[in-house]
């Protein structure tokens, strides 16, 4: 009897989904060197599965990620989907506004960057002292994201994460012994409706000496229904403008690109349930 016949491209876009289950990210050599296809007929591959809403490209680094509605992947945690949602917001955001952005999102006594559009922005340069890893911690109470988080997330979170800083011998931690002043903070940046960083913070990622990275930052939440998902930010050379013109110039900007990640999260959520 003879054998049926395959589709070869079909049959290799099934290996590349089956390699990609096994990690988070991928960079386009790591799947090359996982797959032994070559790398055009990989960018042809994955473009394809970008189309189709199987795969999605990160704007921080170019890497590869399994999407929300790939029913073959591994389980993702709830963090990769929000990345997934906020990437293409974060993206047009940038192009409007020009100035970069990052996605934060809980990390246990930190926050952890997961998506940023900093790449893509003319004015933020790549440096040694600029941050641009996916990955990287970020303290809670000295930052914009962090404070923005924290200002609104439930009561009760909130007070797990303080109490977990208060146990911290780390300088940055040092507020959460502080309920009054943090009290301020917190009713302050809820009347505002952003996160600015303190002004002590010049930069620099969670438990390791600062660098001033010459930024600074408004933020806000990505909430949803009393729920926090996570915080945006946007970024500028801190000479160029004081806090409040530039809010006066972009919170609306900032705090419609985070509606708009929410309700793709919503979206997403639904999807998945049918």
């Amino acid at each position: 009897m003879q054998e049926p016949e395959t589709i070869k491209g079909l049959e290799r876009g099934l290996q590349v989904l089956q390699v990609m289950q096994s990690r988070a990210v991928w960079s386009l050599h790591d799947i090359h060197l996982a797959t032994r296809i070559s790398k055009p007929s990989l960018l042809r591959i994955l473009n394809t599965l970008e189309r189709a809403g199987v795969v999605s490209r990160r704007l921080v680094d170019g890497q590869y990620r399994m999407s929300g509605l790939a029913r073959l992947r591994r389980r993702r945690d709830r963090y990769d989907q929000v990345a997934e949602a906020a990437a293409p917001v974060l993206d047009r955001l940038c192009q409007k506004v020009l100035w970069p952005s990052d996605l934060l999102v809980p990390a246990g006594d930190h926050m952890e960057r997961r998506e940023s559009s900093r790449p893509l922005s003319p004015f933020v340069t790549h440096s040694p002292y600029v941050m641009n890893r996916v990955g990287q911690p970020v303290g809670w109470l000295l930052t914009g994201v962090g404070r923005a988080y924290l200002a609104f997330c439930p009561d009760k979170e909130r007070e797990t994460i303080l109490q977990r800083l208060r146990k911290s011998d780390k300088p940055e931690d040092r507020l959460a012994r502080d309920p009054k002043r943090l009290e301020r903070i917190f009713a302050e940046t809820r009347e505002k409706g952003y996160g600015t960083r303190d002004r002590i913070f010049v930069g620099g990622t969670y438990g390791s000496p600062p660098l001033n990275d010459g930024l600074a930052a408004i933020a806000v939440p990505l909430l949803d229904r009393g729920r926090v998902h996570g915080s945006i930010n946007i970024l500028w050379i801190k000479t160029a403008f004081t806090i409040e013109e530039f809010a006066s110039r972009h919170l609306s900007d900032l705090q419609m690109a985070a509606r708009e990640i929410v309700m793709t999260l919503r979206t997403s959520k639904k999807r998945e349930a049918n």
